[in-house]
């Protein structure tokens, strides 16, 4: 059973958990994530880290390259704190910005900024409404068919960040994706980080390769996300991860080396 060091640090984080649980300094305003820490043990860990779930299918961890030492740790307070920042309050304002459908009409703003780039149906617009589900009075549309996103959409997070959902590339793309898209990675001055959703149904597609190929060549650091895991099995899943983390370390240059799951639900 892959049983790295680092497995071992994150299983003591779930002896915080009661205690998180009683900080009304951390939860006084998250009662969702107060719920998620009430799951089962074995349930807390599939849905906060998927990743160490999915490593102990595995027979070994030599060359695995799940994830590696000394990366993202998160701790449950850490969680709790970045969950925080989505919270819609007086002094934490979370609103749709605008619209735009060319670089030049997008909104002049000085604060970091992280967009959301995948294929057409790949969760994009559905990970961003999970998101902002602490900000009711924001609107995040969700359609069934692919293509709904049109425009390059701006959403303000309070002080910290501008959050940018960028239409889907693949079946429907706006007929100027192209020029949108690429101007938006090449040019934009405050772009902190790129998160790219890969359905980790199907993997990485010819069109993720050249999602990922432009984010190489314009030298922007990037995240890979893979969305829909709870849509397969976990001996495919685990298949799927290996050979898409494969694809990071020895294709890529600007991508994050650990990848993040997500699910559609808890």
């Amino acid at each position: 059973m892959a049983a790295t060091g680092q497995w071992r640090r994150m299983g003591r984080l779930f002896e915080m958990a009661p205690a998180l649980r009683r900080c009304p300094r951390v939860y006084s305003t998250s009662p969702a994530f107060a719920e998620v820490l009430r799951l089962p043990q074995k349930q807390l860990t599939k849905v906060l880290y998927p990743l160490r779930e999915l490593a102990q299918h595995l027979v070994t961890d030599s060359g695995s390259g799940l994830i590696e030492q000394g990366l993202f740790d998160p701790s449950l307070e850490d969680i709790a704190r970045a969950e925080s920042i989505f919270e819609a309050t007086a002094r934490n304002r979370i609103e749709y910005l605008s619209s735009a459908v060319r670089l030049d009409h997008a909104p002049g703003l000085q604060q970091p900024e992280v967009c959301f780039i995948g294929r057409s149906n790949v969760g994009k617009s559905s990970l961003i409404k999970a998101l902002f589900s602490m900000a009711p009075d924001v609107e995040v549309r969700i359609s069934k068919k692919p293509g709904h996103t049109k425009k390059m959409n701006f959403f303000k997070v309070g002080k910290y960040f501008t959050l940018v959902d960028m239409p889907g590339y693949g079946y429907r793309a706006p007929e100027d994706f192209v020029d949108m898209v690429e101007t938006y990675l090449k040019e934009r001055k405050n772009l902190k980080r790129t998160f790219l959703l890969v359905d980790s149904v199907v993997g990485i597609t010819k069109l993720d390769n050249i999602a990922v190929e432009m984010c190489e060549e314009f030298a922007l650091p990037y995240v890979m996300v893979l969305t829909k895991i709870d849509k397969s099995s976990k001996g495919y899943l685990l298949k799927q991860v290996l050979q898409i983390q494969k694809f990071v370390n020895t294709q890529t240059q600007g991508c994050f080396p650990q990848l993040f799951p997500i699910r559609r639900t808890l």
